[in-house]
């Protein structure tokens, strides 16, 4: 094989952390949608920063791809490896190394996931906000940008992530941002590395910006109409400033997968799902006046979520919506793409992205995150069917288009990866090539995760 030099130093290094056996490789070239099964050549464990050091030094020398692995959840094919390599797992650095209340802020190491953390915090009386639905890890999170249900009111990864340890192409550790609030020494590179899907460098710690876990939560799901009145109830309850924690959109479609299979009774009609973070009294004044928001839009059948057990019910099926979605149509397997457009084009965008996906004869239900104008179609699919997966492309083409026709973003949260490579130069002209140009720089070999993002020339 071309990369046994490398592995043959790699084994040296980690032992039985290093596996070339088929069921590791198969389970490591897996993903949660449509690409195909792509295994590596070899997948590792490290446990420190110098065993990362040392392993991606190994590789670089011999010109072996690395690519970096967390869940294994996101969407586009970031982790799988196209061009063979080794598949750097971090299962097993997933630490907490360090809170520090007073500064509400955490150290991790990347392996830890979202979940771990917040039950590590759980009697601080703080908390890990950004929730992307699955239990993602930390470090996946941050190379993916990810966000999720609570970025209309706490942001993305990209406004929670202080500071990073990354190792670079030749097995350089460097450290980028501090735990200070703000910065103006020089260029942010913590910025530059939270979103970039493993192409620039892997991730090794991150420090994380904490919040206060709020005193009470109140949540509720209501029908609308239609989704352009859900929509206008949105933009006035964020002009009337009331703070929202999560807004979220399930068309008819998932509303009647909601009730098939979660035992709900759901009208048949598009529904905001929403929760309010505060005191006793906040959260119940917000709800009451997101109540009278919606009213006046329409909205009906409110369905108020009054214990923790309800709450979580509310959420989880929402987290599954991408399943239940798969699930109701037997065999199928999924092409899920995402846009984000201004708040006010978002009723637009999805109206013609409704027609589209008819117009090709597809099943494609659509929920999103509808507080930050971030929307996503789960195109279901016959597995084999090679037509459907052609029209499935074109569809979410058109998207892309229409994002950016609308002032958006070919994607919100999902990423680039390989899926949404062929479309950055839509968004992006000349600034794709000055990625692909700060990418030679940092990888001149192109070991990081080659094929994603941007398009290089060697």
């Amino acid at each position: 094989m071309p990369h046994d030099a490398a592995l043959a130093e790699l084994t040296l290094l980690l032992g039985d952390r290093l596996s070339r056996s088929k069921p590791d490789l198969a389970q490591h070239g897996q993903n949660e949608t449509w690409f195909p099964e792509t295994p590596p050549d070899a997948v590792a464990w490290p446990e420190t920063t110098e065993e990362v050091a040392r392993l991606v030094a190994i590789c670089a020398r011999h010109g072996c791809p690395v690519v970096a692995w967390g869940a294994g959840t996101s969407l586009e094919g970031h982790a799988l490896a196209f061009a063979g390599g080794v598949v750097v797992d971090f299962a097993r650095m997933n630490r907490v190394l360090e809170v520090r209340p007073g500064d509400m802020q955490a150290v991790v190491q990347p392996g830890i996931t979202r979940e771990g953390l917040n039950a590590e915090l759980r009697a601080t009386g703080l908390m890990f906000p950004v929730d992307p639905g699955a239990n993602a890890t930390l470090g996946g999170m941050a190379a993916t940008r990810a966000s999720g249900t609570t970025a209309v009111r706490y942001g993305t990864m990209r406004d929670n992530v202080l500071a990073l340890e990354v190792v670079l192409a030749d097995g350089r550790v460097i450290r980028t941002g501090s735990g200070a609030r703000k910065s103006s020494a020089g260029y942010d590179l913590t910025g530059l590395f939270v979103g970039s899907e493993g192409t620039l460098g892997l991730v090794t710690e991150l420090t994380l910006r904490l919040h206060g876990q709020p005193e009470a939560v109140s949540a509720a799901v209501c029908a609308f109409p239609d989704f352009a009145a859900a929509v206008e109830a949105v933009i006035a309850t964020i002009q009337s400033a009331i703070p929202m924690a999560r807004i979220e959109f399930v068309d008819e479609t998932v509303a009647r997968i909601f009730n098939a299979q979660s035992g709900t009774a759901f009208p048949e009609l598009p529904h905001l799902m929403v929760e309010f973070h505060g005191s006793e009294a906040s959260a119940a004044e917000d709800a009451r006046r997101f109540g009278e928001i919606a009213e006046g839009f329409g909205g009906l059948g409110f369905d108020w979520a009054t214990t923790t057990e309800e709450r979580n019910r509310l959420w989880r099926m929402r987290h599954g919506a991408y399943r239940a979605c798969i699930a109701a149509r037997p065999g199928s397997m999924g092409m899920v793409t995402d846009i984000c457009v201004p708040i006010s084009r978002l009723a637009e965008a999805v109206a013609e992205t409704r027609a589209d996906i008819a117009d090709l004869g597809l099943q494609g239900p659509i929920l999103g995150h509808v507080g930050d104008g971030n929307f996503h179609a789960i195109l279901l699919l016959e597995r084999g069917n090679a037509g459907e997966l052609a029209r499935a492309k074109e569809v979410t083409r058109r998207l892309a288009e229409r994002a950016l026709r609308l002032g958006g973003t070919i994607t919100g949260e999902h990423g680039v990866g390989v899926g949404k490579k062929g479309l950055m130069a839509l968004e992006h002209g000349e600034a794709w090539d000055v990625m692909a140009r700060i990418k030679r720089a940092l990888d001149p070999d192109g070991i990081l995760n080659p094929g994603k993002v941007v398009e290089v020339s060697q």
